[in-house]
């Protein structure tokens, strides 16, 4: 929902004395470049300046890169360069900068490579390389390698793919906006955020909602759209007991409505918090909140109760780059089997349930007013990332990462996502250093593996990133 394709900047490099002096080389670059092209995907917008051989191209190059407002730059570089055929490109960007050192074949062939040209144009990718980072740095430019051969390197796209789905996050952070319904959970400080720093630093705009807005969006949704929305939602849950009619109808079109107004206000996440003093309508909706805001995070709008913003940007992170991310805090400690409980009462991401998540009745919402839905998922057993977004003591942003081990074992079944964590440094050492990192209440679960990728998003948006533990 409200997709946003991140504008990729990508140029190629070579030294332009080289041309004249032999025949072909610059053919042979430049189609060397197109099939580098070609490994962007169609989720990508590509803003292609070509081949710059020297200052002036270079900074046409900067200028277009510029007026399109590009989340990355990508730079090829096909032979030796110059940096003065870089730099004037990137100068004037606060993005990072990706060298592709791509060479044309995986090997020269000693015996057969008689003339300079072959050895320029097939296996001279890597020459220009560390002097282009020296001068990145010397320029306060973010900068990075990706180092490999032109046909079927996988690991070289898995890499352009990494950062272009990096370059997604500042996208979106950029050009939607984060809904606020109500405010943080009253006493929970950590939640608390300046609106102003949280679009300086991060680009993100709050939009301010009321909760008359989420009830007035639901009020003429179709009967037909009604019922597509509740047999998704059957499809997607394993209901306890039965739900009735009438409050199936009534989540369905709540979800109609969510989804209406997220498109309205153009919202890529949501937070919210209620008081106990709602109006009866406010009060049907709370309780189907829970599974509807479900199937909105199912659709890439991430949802966060209690009113806590930084998680729902982390949620909306990790889906971005891994596919999942749900919400999670502490949940318990197993110190017979050194395992760390995970999980939060509240929406969650269906892609991250290995098996049907649960819908589930409870007559109360412990700390908060009232009762209704809970849902239950069970995030998939394997690799899995913990990612917060908190403040240092100046304000200033920083995202702080643990990876673990989702393990096969008992889990609580009160109708609250948890799972069974393990943690290569223990589960007191991971406690330890989880907390005294500062992060808030609640962080973000994704499926796998996502250190390496955030490493890429710490880049794009020029945050710092702290690593608790990682799998590797």
């Amino acid at each position: 929902m409200n997709e946003t394709k991140p504008k990729v900047g990508v140029m190629a490099i070579a030294l332009g004395a080289y041309f004249p002096q032999f025949s072909g080389l610059k053919e042979n670059l430049t189609n060397q470049h197109q099939k580098v092209l070609g490994k962007f995907g169609n989720e990508y917008q590509i803003i292609s300046a070509g081949m710059v051989d020297s200052m002036e191209s270079s900074a046409k190059a900067g200028k277009l890169f510029a007026e399109n407002d590009v989340d990355v730059v990508f730079c090829q570089t096909t032979t030796y360069s110059t940096s003065s055929n870089l730099l004037p490109a990137v100068k004037d960007l606060e993005v990072p900068v990706v060298l592709l050192n791509i060479q044309h074949v995986t090997a020269l062939d000693m015996d057969k490579t008689t003339k300079i040209d072959q050895w320029l144009g097939d296996g001279f990718s890597c020459g220009c390389v560390p002097e282009m980072v020296a001068v990145l740095r010397r320029l306060g430019k973010r900068c990075d390698v990706i180092t490999g051969y032109l046909e079927g390197d996988q690991a070289v796209d898995r890499e352009i793919d990494k950062w272009c789905k990096a370059a997604a996050v500042r996208r979106r952070f950029r050009t939607t906006s984060l809904g606020l319904v109500g405010r943080p959970y009253p006493g929970m400080m950590d939640l608390y955020v300046d609106e102003t720093r949280l679009f300086s630093d991060l680009g993100v705009f709050t939009e301010m909602l009321d909760w008359e807005d989420l009830v007035q969006s639901y009020q003429d949704v179709d009967k037909e759209s009604i019922k597509k929305q509740s047999e998704k939602i059957l499809s997607t849950f394993e209901v306890s007991g039965n739900i009735p009619e009438k409050e199936l109808e009534y989540l369905s079109a709540s979800v109609c409505g969510l989804e209406k107004l997220a498109k309205q206000k153009n919202l890529s996440a949501i937070a919210s918090h209620y008081t106990a003093n709602v109006s009866e309508e406010v009060g049907k909706l709370i309780a189907v909140l829970n599974p509807a805001y479900s199937m909105l995070i199912g659709q890439n709008v991430a949802c966060a109760v209690e009113g806590d913003m930084k998680v729902a940007l982390a949620m909306s992170i990790l889906k971005n780059i891994g596919g999942t991310g749900t919400l999670a805090e502490l949940y318990s400690m197993d110190f017979d089997d050194d395992i760390c409980l995970i999980g939060h009462s509240g929406s969650g991401d269906p892609a991250i349930s290995g098996q049907k998540p649960l819908l589930k009745y409870s007559e109360v919402f412990h700390g908060k007013a009232g009762g209704g839905y809970l849902t239950q998922f069970y995030p998939k057993l394997g690799e899995i990332t913990g990612l917060a977004l908190t403040q240092n003591e100046d304000g200033s942003y920083k995202m702080v990462v643990a990876e673990g081990i989702n393990e096969d074992g008992p889990v609580l079944k009160l109708g609250d996502t948890n799972c069974r964590a393990r943690f290569n440094i223990g589960l007191r050492e991971y406690v330890n250093r989880w907390s005294l990192s500062g992060p808030t209440h609640h962080f973000a679960l994704a499926a796998g593996s996502q250190i390496d990728a955030l490493k890429c998003v710490s880049s794009i948006l020029n945050i710092p990133l702290e690593i608790i533990c990682s799998n590797k």
